[in-house]
């Protein structure tokens, strides 16, 4: 990170500024020589350029690591700080935000031999500034390098429908190893969250033609079930009209009726029905003619208009 510079041109401007009207007001007025005058103009440069070296500004979110003579001397920021030029170094400036790092891991085998490419995200910031910049050369790169080889580590202890189904799992997994290996570097781990993991095409077409087959068995599991319910109902309503004969012939007749009323003119009916259901009675016969008259009758009413033709087919005769 670099530091705010705005302050500190504004600085070595002014004393720059103001040396050379001085140097120029006193060569004007003839007290001193020409080299007089260069050497106030040097002097003035090189005072504006150490103090512009000696304030700093550090964001709200920067800190400043200080070295004086090489040795670690102090944290400055946030805001306004000075430090003494040419003694005082500041190589790092460090972001004390949360930072995102992408990471992936190709090719890997799982637990039960899958190639998988699996795609996450670390969320982490700095706690510490101090071992993030005195005890690891380069944070960043460490943390990348450490999130890929503990995404293979777990890839490789977990079987397919574990990582598949369970990326919470994982993602926990991950953020504990990774936090464990950064703590002495001054980083936390917030969380690793599993983007996406990706399975070879072959793989994927088997796996949909299982997820099929098995949505197929219960689709014939729940069929059959039903078709027990029906047929156990079915001998419920039998053992019911076993011991109601008036109730069977009821049914039978409003059959009948369901049939007669959807413009039906024949109806046939197997003889075994008819005697079981006791259809060929006087009541039975009764029915079928008042719904083969009804029928005539519509007939008959459509061959009296001029040019009307009946609409269904010829009636019943019943003899």
């Amino acid at each position: 990170m670099k530091s705010n510079r705005s302050l500190s041109m504004l600085i070595f401007l002014v004393v720059l500024g103001a040396g050379l009207a001085f140097a120029y007001a006193t060569h004007e007025r003839g007290k001193g020589p020409d080299w007089q005058f260069c050497a106030v103009i040097a002097a003035s440069l090189a005072a504006a350029i150490l103090l512009a070296s000696s304030v700093q500004v550090a964001d709200q979110w920067d800190r400043a690591v200080v070295l004086r003579l090489g040795q670690f001397h102090a944290l400055k920021g946030p805001g306004l700080f000075l430090i003494i030029p040419i003694i005082d170094a500041i190589p790092y400036w460090l972001d004390t935000r949360v930072i995102t790092t992408a990471f992936k891991a190709e090719k890997t085998l799982t637990k039960d031999t899958v190639p998988v490419d699996v795609d996450a995200v670390l969320f982490w910031k700095i706690i510490d500034p101090k071992k993030a910049a005195l005890d690891v050369a380069d944070y960043r790169s460490a943390i990348s390098w450490a999130s890929q080889t503990a995404l293979r580590d777990v890839i490789g202890k977990t079987v397919l429908a574990d990582m598949l189904e369970g990326r919470d799992k994982i993602s926990g997994q991950l953020q504990k190893i990774i936090d464990e290996r950064t703590e002495p570097w001054g980083i936390n781990v917030i969380s690793v969250e599993v983007k996406d993991v990706l399975i070879p095409s072959t793989l994927e077409d088997a796996m949909s033609m299982q997820a099929q087959a098995e949505r197929e068995r219960q689709a014939r599991v729940i069929l059959g079930d039903s078709e027990r319910q029906v047929a156990e109902k079915f001998a419920e309503a039998a053992k019911s009209y076993e011991r109601n004969p008036v109730a069977l012939h009821l049914r039978a007749m409003n059959m009948l009726y369901e049939g007669l009323k959807e413009n039906a003119t024949i109806v046939i009916v197997p003889s075994t029905a008819v005697e079981s259901m006791a259809l060929g009675g006087l009541a039975g016969m009764t029915a079928l003619t008042m719904g083969i008259g009804q029928e005539r009758a519509a007939v008959a009413k459509a061959e009296a208009v001029p040019g009307g033709k009946p609409s269904g087919p010829p009636p019943l005769e019943v003899g």
